[in-house]
This record gives structure tokens, C-alpha cells and sequence, in this order.
């Protein structure tokens, strides 16, 4: 009971730490944000500000594939959401001029939407592409997690169609991106947050040259198979590729 009483202090403590941590940086940083206005170039400074989390919770993050991403064009990039802790997957392999979809309501959240904002994050409904056409439209990148909503199943949700709705109106490939899961360190139902690892593979191109709209549902499923069964294999390996010791015990870990 001791031990359960724990692990749970300690999950609570981690996660209202993480939520500090966050609004305190987007706090810190908006001002120096707000000089350029709202700017792409701004997603340095909050990738910056959450970097250091890895070390603090002890976490270790290892990137395959990252070489895919070394593309001038504009793209966009669909990753797997499992749950808060994505966004410190994210900052390790997000390219340069990206910015993510959010959902609206983070834009309400005081600082921290402030700061999203002035990075040139998009809040958007998921079924409307408009803001996201402008933004492949100037070269940019975008990231997008096409389950909609945190899922720390076994697999993955369906897919929303709008990323690759996008994708095939600007003619531009995507890039699957996948992270292994938390289990073994992570659990918010088990309220379990220890010190890990997890892995991040990103996938070759799909091209979406010569699609057309009708061709989304397909696209979607396809897209999904191939994350899907990246993760199972993930999955099954258990991240044994970056269970090397991890130095410094994080925050109660």
C-alpha cells in the first residue's frame, strides 16, 4: 500500500511539475516572442523551453529516421498521440519552419495559448484544412496527429481524415512519424511516471502526387496500416534498443 501510495505522489507531483514547468516557460518566453510577432521562427524558443524535461524526468529519447525529414519542400508530418509527454518526442525531431495543429481550446489556456499562438501553431477545427492550405502555401511544414485525441491503447484510434485531406489538396507527400509507447515508465490510469525510455521512428515519404480527393479514405487506412504496424513492432521490442543505463534519476524517479 506504501508503494502505491508512492508511485502515485510521485505521478501527481511529476505532472503538476510538467504543467508548471510549461506555463512558467510560455510565460517567460512570450515576451521575447511578442517582439517578432506572431512567427514560425518562435517554435525554436518553445522547443527550447521543453528540451530540458527529457533530463529532469530522466528520460531517454531515441530518433530513427530523422534524415527522412531533410527536405526543402513543405510536407506534413502524422504522428501517433498517446498522451502530454508527445510534445517532448516532438521537439526532438520536429523540422525547421513546422508547426503543429492544435485543438482551439489550447488557445484559450492563458500564456500558454499566447505563446502557441505567437509560434504560428494553427487552431483550427480538424475538418476544416483552410489555415493549414495558407501555411503549406509559404513553405512551411505541418504536424498533425490524426487521432484526434490522447489514446494509451494497444494500438492506435481510427485516423481523422483532414491531414491527409490537406496533403492531397496541396499535392505534398506525408511523413508517418511513430512513437514507441510509455508503458513500462508512463501510465495515467495506472498513475505510474517513472524514469524510461521511449523511441521515435519516422518513415519514408508516402507521395500523394496524382491523388485526388476521392483517393483520402484509402490514403488514411493505408497510412494507418503502416503506423500501426510499426508500433506493434515497437511494441513488442519494448524500446530494448535504448535501454541503455539512464544517468541522473529525474524527479523522483
Amino acid at each position: 500500500m506504501d508503494t502505491l501510495f508512492c508511485a502515485t505522489f510521485h505521478y501527481f507531483c511529476k505532472v503538476t511539475f510538467f504543467n508548471i514547468w510549461v506555463l512558467t516557460m510560455a510565460t517567460l518566453l512570450s515576451p521575447f516572442a511578442a517582439i517578432r510577432g506572431r512567427c514560425v521562427e518562435n517554435m525554436k524558443l518553445l522547443c527550447a523551453a521543453i528540451r530540458p524535461l527529457k533530463h529532469l524526468y530522466g528520460i531517454k529519447i531515441k530518433v530513427m529516421g530523422a534524415e527522412h525529414l531533410n527536405l526543402k519542400e513543405p510536407y506534413v508530418i502524422v504522428c501517433n498521440h498517446q498522451a502530454s509527454l508527445d510534445v517532448m518526442g516532438m521537439v526532438e525531431v520536429i523540422p525547421k519552419r513546422c508547426v503543429p495543429i492544435a485543438k482551439k481550446e489550447l488557445l484559450y489556456m492563458g500564456t500558454v495559448g499566447w505563446a502557441c499562438w505567437l509560434s504560428g501553431i494553427i487552431f483550427i477545427d480538424r475538418q476544416r484544412t483552410g489555415d493549414a492550405i495558407d501555411v503549406i502555401s509559404q513553405t512551411l511544414r505541418v504536424w498533425i496527429f490524426p487521432e484526434g485525441t490522447r489514446n494509451q491503447s494497444r494500438s492506435m484510434l481510427p485516423f481523422k481524415r483532414g491531414a491527409f485531406h490537406l496533403a492531397v489538396q496541396a499535392q505534398v507527400p506525408i511523413f508517418p512519424v511513430v512513437i514507441s509507447p510509455y508503458w513500462d515508465f508512463f501510465s495515467s490510469k495506472e498513475k505510474k511516471f517513472t524514469s524510461g525510455a521511449f523511441t521515435i521512428r519516422v518513415l519514408p515519404r508516402i507521395e500523394t502526387r496524382g491523388l485526388s480527393p476521392k483517393d483520402v479514405p484509402e490514403l488514411t487506412e493505408t497510412v494507418r496500416n503502416i503506423m500501426v504496424d510499426v508500433f506493434s513492432e515497437m511494441s513488442a521490442n519494448s524500446c530494448r534498443d535504448c535501454l541503455e543505463p539512464i544517468g541522473g534519476g529525474g524527479l523522483g524517479g
